[in-house]
């Protein structure tokens, strides 16, 4: 370290950061995500693993008890093309939808709140060269990961129960991951904002009913019209009624729209949760 003698005396200089340069965005992308996702993939294949596993579980017990029972009793519904389908055919694509938000919410929620305020894990990650898109983007791949793990299984799932009837149903393991990067970018940014474990709660409380009246189970129509609105304002509806019109082979204007308000989303999720870690960590 430098000293710079001053009247007789000497003086240590402060020790500097890196400063990148000549690049934009430089103060806040150091181009090492591979390094917030290696570590996080590491921890939790060495001890979350189970607990990874068991969030797959609950939307195929929700397309056997719902779709083969009671849809045992409905018989055929209305699909997204007029055309008559049956009731687990209908709401296949719905848990999809859900078991891609489960898995990206659970990582970028409470996996990210445990390191934010308990391991301070991000602080320290920032007085290193890695810079808070970096950080980002990396705990969002990771949630992004656990997502598309989900999406995948429950695809298999519905390719062995048999309700995957159209060349379109290809597309929606990718469709999914859309999905669950519009969650997981997002579920990083307001967990940034949750201090204790009460406010987490707050989450279950929005998940929740968002599972239930996003058009999973039922149409839209069943609701009054000013109910309607607030549905369609819901994220978790845009996913549904988007692996609904994929897998029944109804592609419109319509799932371009979907499409459109999750990469939206992707982007305000992404634009909230580095402006956050800025502020919190390099303010």
């Amino acid at each position: 370290m430098s000293r710079q003698t001053l009247g007789g005396t000497s003086r240590k200089q402060p020790a500097q950061l890196p400063v990148l340069s000549g690049r934009p965005l430089a103060s806040l992308y150091a181009g090492n995500v591979r390094a917030v996702f290696a570590r996080g993939l590491k921890a939790t294949w060495g001890s979350n693993w189970a607990i990874t596993a068991s969030g797959f579980v609950e939307p195929v017990l929700y397309l056997v008890a719902m779709g083969v029972g009671l849809g045992s009793l409905i018989g055929t519904v209305e699909g997204p093309g007029g055309e008559r389908i049956g009731y687990a055919n209908y709401i296949a694509p719905a848990l999809l939808a859900v078991s891609a938000m489960n898995g990206a919410v659970y990582d970028s929620t409470w996996n990210v709140f445990f390191k934010l305020n308990y391991a301070k894990l991000y602080e320290g990650m920032l007085n290193t060269s890695l810079g808070p898109l970096d950080v980002a983007l990396g705990e969002i791949l990771l949630a992004l990961l656990r997502g598309a793990l989900y999406a995948t299984g429950f695809t298999a799932v519905m390719g062995v129960m048999g309700l995957v009837t159209a060349p379109w149903a290809l597309l929606m393991v990718p469709a999914a991951v859309l999905v669950a990067f519009g969650f997981a970018s997002f579920g990083m940014g307001v967990t940034s904002f949750m201090k204790t474990f009460q406010q987490m709660d707050w989450i279950s409380f929005v998940m929740l009913p968002m599972f239930l009246f996003s058009a999973t189970f039922y149409p839209l129509s069943v609701y009054p019209e000013p109910v309607q609105w607030m549905v369609q304002a819901l994220p978790l509806w845009h996913g549904v009624e988007l692996l609904r019109q994929l897998s029944a082979g109804a592609v419109t204007a319509a799932t371009g729209l979907h499409i459109l308000y999750y990469l939206v989303m992707i982007l305000l999720g992404l634009v909230l949760t580095t402006a956050r870690l800025r502020r919190l960590f390099l303010s």
